[in-house]
């Protein structure tokens, strides 16, 4: 059914959920939300399937006139939201009705935002999923970012009984100076004062931040004399952290399939939403952990994920 009506869409809103997976030998990315964690939650809150489709705003949230009465959970980046004129929280539900007007300002905290809503934004499934790949125009609303005019729609989808809301201890706090643990690898034997070079500087971000990844500026990272800078292309994956001749190291996320520079390792799954949240002008430190302690930190945070779903 017919539930918002952009009146203003922000700099870059698109529809995304989980992904889409098993394209990514024909060039296809996976996409999805660049946060899995304040999607999951958002679409939690509001009693949806933790991979429902949500909006993803990036910098500055969207301008939205309510159409249908809904629930819907705010989460991810501070934005100044306001439900007519009056400051809402986010991280709890909220029960819009129509003709009220929900607004967002540019970013206090944070850089990406999501709005989930009673039964997931409904847009045609492409592929297998909702999300928006706009460099192929595939997915989302017509392969694209919203624009003013556009009608968003939901699925069906019970109100709560009563609101909903995340208790303080799992909110995320969005530093401006932010640690990733990654594990070395695939092409760490290219590396030897370079691997110093990695776990004891600090990179900052650049504006060159998008959703097909992050490039950082810090103290180069060398390659080893008499090695290859790059590689014959390969596939790629969110968090994998190549290093192209300048040395200047770039963290690849979900809109990426191939890459032929060297890649000295790869931030673990869990700390891929600190990158999502991170803007120009943060600064990033790699820690290394082993890849058996990587798969530990999954299991303890999918536990986190299953005590929070059923607290909710």
């Amino acid at each position: 059914m017919d539930t918002f009506l952009v009146i203003a869409p922000g700099p870059f809103t698109t529809v995304q959920d989980r992904g889409r997976f098993g394209y990514q030998h024909v060039g296809i990315p996976v996409s999805g939300v660049l946060d899995s964690f304040a999607c999951r939650v958002a679409n939690l809150l509001v009693g949806n399937p933790e991979g429902s489709a949500v909006l993803e705003s990036t910098i500055v949230g969207p301008q939205l006139a309510v159409l249908c009465e809904a629930d819907i959970a705010l989460t991810g980046a501070l934005m100044g939201a306001k439900l007519n004129h009056k400051p809402i929280k986010n991280w709890k539900t909220i029960r819009v009705k129509p003709g009220d007007m929900l607004t967002f300002q540019q970013v206090e905290r944070g850089c990406r935002g999501y709005l989930a809503v009673s039964g997931g934004i409904k847009v045609p499934e492409i592929m297998g999923s909702m999300s928006t790949y706009v460099g192929g125009k595939i997915g989302g609303y017509e392969g694209r970012p919203l624009k003013k005019g556009d009608v968003v729609g939901r699925g069906n989808g019970s109100m709560l009984d009563a609101p909903r809301y995340l208790p303080e201890k799992w909110i995320p706090r969005y530093p401006d100076k932010i640690i990733l643990r990654i594990v070395t690898g695939p092409q760490d034997d290219h590396f030897d004062e370079g691997i110093v070079t990695l776990f004891q500087s600090e990179f900052m971000v650049t504006p060159k931040a998008d959703r097909m990844g992050y490039r950082l500026h810090g103290t180069p990272i060398k390659h080893m004399e008499n090695v290859p800078k790059s590689i014959i292309s390969e596939p790629t994956m969110p968090g994998g952290i190549q290093v192209p001749a300048d040395g200047q190291p770039i963290i690849l996320l979900v809109e990426q399939t191939v890459g032929g520079y060297t890649k000295i390792g790869t931030v673990i799954s869990k700390d891929l939403p600190g990158i999502a949240q991170a803007v120009p002008g943060d600064t990033i430190k790699f820690e290394r952990i082993t890849l058996e302690k990587a798969h530990l930190i999954y299991r303890e945070n999918e536990k986190i994920m299953e005590t929070i779903a059923a607290s909710l």
